[in-house]
């Protein structure tokens, strides 16, 4: 089993960790899409942001730990175009700063009172900053905006695949669905 990743493919930990945040980023968001929607006699008026945060509180760990692992363990060459390449590098790198500012944003929103959050009775994660002014309103502003860019950007992200896949028949999304390190390079034109 390749754990690692190699020069022409990614590795368990790097596929398992970029679908587990996949899984994570689109769970939430319809979680959050939905709870909002919530009236105080639902069932599920307080289980649900309680199971978006902790999990949320999960995400921001998984995202360290993928970073950490990708300053550990290079990514394998990029394949496209040499445009493609640097649009790959900056989104890829726009999608670490926007899913931390996202779960930033819902620690504030979470801790403007004071209130710790729960991870499913494992740990606490504390308040640190609370009590700013209109924090809970501005920092849920920006956590919804961060959601739907954090959710489009996904879309392409998702479209640039299948073009990949698809179209320019190169190995871009076999790399991401399972290891691979004897598989040529496919790469068409810079």
């Amino acid at each position: 089993m390749q754990w690692r990743n190699g020069e022409t493919g990614y590795g368990l930990v790097a596929i398992g960790l970029h679908w587990l945040v996949a899984v994570a980023v689109f769970g939430l968001f319809a979680l959050g899409w939905w709870m909002v929607e919530l009236t105080y006699y639902d069932n599920w008026y307080r289980q649900a942001p309680a199971i978006h945060k902790a999990v949320g509180v999960l995400l921001f760990l998984v995202l360290v730990a993928r970073l950490s692992w990708r300053w550990l363990n290079p990514s394998p060459r990029l394949l496209g175009r040499a445009w493609e390449r640097r649009v790959a590098r900056v989104v890829h790198g726009g999608f670490y700063l926007l899913l931390f500012a996202l779960t930033v944003s819902g620690y504030l929103i979470s801790t403007a009172d004071g209130s710790e959050i729960d991870v499913f009775g494992l740990f606490s994660v504390p308040a640190t900053v609370s009590d700013l002014p209109d924090q809970e309103d501005i920092a849920g502003d920006v956590h919804r905006w961060l959601a739907w860019t954090v959710i489009a950007m996904a879309g392409l992200h998702t479209l640039a695949a299948l073009k990949h896949h698809f179209v320019d028949r190169d190995d871009t999304l076999r790399r991401m669905l399972r290891p691979d390190p004897t598989r040529p390079d496919h790469t068409e034109g810079d």
